[in-house]
């Protein structure tokens, strides 16, 4: 029976004393059994480790970020085992030695079930005062998901959403990272011949799948390290890195051969490669200045086009 529901007076009055001291009990971070319930039910992971990275204790939460069961089942491995890259795991290390703290570190963890997912690191260095030892007391927030999200966004605003190639903004980030100094690369400028009639006469869904047809068509050509570019309504760029002339020309060829393999539709195509210390900007207005001398000599009377063939409706 509740001593609180009995008659006698003064049990009743012990156990509202023993409430009272529960109430204020739990009010305050300074208390044992409070601190440990808060920390018990947290989502986010809460951990002791030495500076060796043995795993002393940790919470629920973090026993579910690392898909363990147990503290016991926990302990067979070292931080250093469960953080992907090394090098980043002596980053922290190296920034905690000089701070005393790191906040929001972002690592790379692999959980023992070989799962990768991507966490904030908040830890702060202690000294135990009976040994002197030196631990880490830390929280895990587990941003997977958002991480995850924010590669979607990323990779949407740098796609072309028609045709699935990159776009001007991936471009402007490519004339940012690409050092002339270190590195070659080849251009290629493709420009698709008299599109404005597709749309004029068998409407904007043709002339859409004729863009489609084509960007799959240039996707098929590239290396993984390429890139294609949709850098205009019917201008496509192909981004060789590291291509040398004679590949990059020979790439140019196949864009203007006939034939099977061929072009879906017919273009005008103009290329150049990287000069000394020359900007990637300027490689490609030198393509696409070649192009406009092919295209305009292309047209002149007698000349004989050597392009792909047009695309039917479809």
């Amino acid at each position: 029976m509740d001593p609180a529901d009995t008659s006698d007076p003064v049990l009743k009055s012990e156990a509202q004393t023993a409430r009272k001291k529960r109430s204020r009990r739990e009010r305050s971070l300074r208390d044992g059994w409070t601190l440990g319930e808060f920390i018990r039910n947290l989502q986010e992971g809460v951990y002791i480790t030495t500076i060796e990275g043995r795993i002393l204790d940790a919470n629920p939460a973090f026993l579910r970020m690392f898909g363990v069961k147990s503290l016991a089942e926990l302990r067979q491995y070292t931080a250093d085992q469960l953080i992907v890259d090394p090098e980043r795991r002596r980053e922290e290390l190296a920034a905690i030695g000089r701070g005393g703290s790191v906040r929001e570190f972002e690592l790379e963890i692999r959980r023992p079930d070989g799962e990768v997912r991507t966490v904030l690191d908040t830890a702060y260095q202690v000294a135990d005062p009976d040994s002197g030892e030196t631990l880490f007391h830390g929280i895990l927030i587990d941003i997977t998901e958002r991480t995850k999200l924010e590669q979607q966004l990323l990779r949407a605003a740098l796609r072309d959403p028609l045709t699935g190639c990159f776009n001007r903004r991936f471009l402007g980030d490519m004339e940012q990272a690409l050092d002339p100094k270190e590195q070659g690369w080849g251009t290629i400028v493709i420009d698709i011949d008299n599109f404005k009639d597709y749309n004029d006469r068998y409407g904007h869904h043709i002339g859409d799948r004729v863009l489609i047809r084509v960007a799959r068509f240039l996707l098929s050509l590239v290396r993984a390290e390429d890139a294609v570019i949709r850098i205009g309504g019917d201008e496509f760029l192909l981004l060789l890195i590291g291509a040398t002339p004679e590949a990059t020309a020979e790439v140019a060829h196949r864009l203007r051969k006939t034939g099977p393999g061929a072009m879906p539709v017919s273009a005008s195509v103009g290329w150049a490669v990287r000069r000394s210390g020359e900007h990637l900007e300027d490689t490609i207005r030198r393509a696409d200045r070649q192009l406009i001398q092919i295209r305009v000599k292309e047209r002149q009377p007698h000349s004989r086009r050597v392009g792909g063939r047009r695309l039917p409706p479809v």
